[in-house]
């Protein structure tokens, strides 16, 4: 079993609805993520993946590792 990257704290998924649509998951939670009140969902794909990347990245750099 593969070791978990605790530095991948956040993660796109498509949403189940049969939409289009993307939400960023917390992935330690298993809930949608929220930034200053808002839910991450109804996203396009690419908008998902950065701001994926760019929650891992401040994540990554408040516990003091690399992303």
């Amino acid at each position: 079993m593969a070791e978990p990257r605790f530095d991948i704290r956040f993660s796109a998924r498509k949403n189940e609805d049969g939409t289009d649509y993307w939400s960023v998951y917390d992935t330690f939670t298993g809930l949608p993520a929220v930034v200053n009140g808002t839910t991450l969902d109804a996203l396009g794909r690419e908008e998902a993946d950065d701001v994926a990347d760019l929650l891992n990245a401040q994540y990554a750099r408040r516990r003091g590792t690399t992303h």
